[in-house]
């Protein structure tokens, strides 16, 4: 039977986020609004993407408020009834945190296995 290795099943975690320089606020486009941001892109709707995280809409929907003032970027374009999409502001930002949240990801992963 092979010895496993000590640590073996331990993994890096990083937190990317974005946030203005000139905001007054603490709000940033982290985990939480990509994982809104994509769910509103892949069901149409901040409901819809709210209730696939187990989240209530009025949070969802305070959530992206305050980072859209905190960036001073509007992140969705809301057509009531009909659901959401991302600005063209909203999806080259989520397209832009997704690419580097990934690399980051990639590069702590291989130096943690150096490391360990």
């Amino acid at each position: 039977m092979a010895k496993s290795k000590k640590g073996a099943s331990l993994k890096p975690v990083i937190r990317l986020a974005v946030k203005s320089e000139s905001a007054d606020s603490n709000s940033q486009f982290g985990r939480g609004v990509a994982n809104l941001c994509l769910g509103v892109r892949e069901l149409g709707s901040l409901n819809a993407a709210a209730k696939s995280m187990k989240m209530a809409y009025s949070k969802a929907w305070r959530i992206i408020k305050e980072t859209e003032a905190a960036l001073d970027m509007q992140l969705l374009d809301r057509d009531g009834a009909h659901g959401s999409t991302l600005t063209k502001d909203g999806d080259k930002l989520l397209d832009a945190y997704l690419e580097i949240d990934a690399k980051l990801q990639a590069i702590a992963e291989e130096e943690f296995a150096k490391l360990l």
